[in-house]
């Protein structure tokens, strides 16, 4: 899995239109929070329960891109959940995996300082 800052990842995205976003967060996160244009949202885990369960998220990744050759790159608030995504997907054959560093929003002990996150570094959503 390759790190990229949330710059970058924007760049990567822009110059990568085969590449598919794919937003982790919970679904009160993607929908009233705000997502990265262009997002699909594929929760890692969501309520009621709050489980992480690969065995779903797995396959709708493989869905929503048609295959493990296809570049993929997660995001989630603060950048922690997308490694673990990340691993699930490398583990079930993806071969392109990117993670969003600092995520969408950052780490909320952060936000007292400069941010890397993508909404705060003033990235389209």
């Amino acid at each position: 899995m390759k790190n990229l800052e949330p710059k970058a990842a924007f760049d990567f995205l822009q110059q990568n239109p085969g590449a598919i976003l794919v937003d982790i967060r919970s679904e009160i996160e993607h929908y009233f929070v705000g997502h990265p244009p262009g997002a699909i949202h594929i929760a890692w885990s969501d309520g009621p329960n709050w489980e992480v369960d690969p065995q779903r998220f797995v396959p709708q990744v493989k869905s929503a891109t048609g295959g493990e050759d296809r570049p993929v790159v997660l995001i989630c608030r603060s950048g922690n959940r997308t490694v673990d995504a990340g691993r699930a997907l490398e583990a079930a054959g993806f071969t392109q995996v990117y993670h969003v560093e600092h995520g969408f929003e950052g780490r909320s002990e952060e936000h007292t300082s400069e941010l890397q996150s993508h909404s705060l570094s003033r990235m389209p959503s």
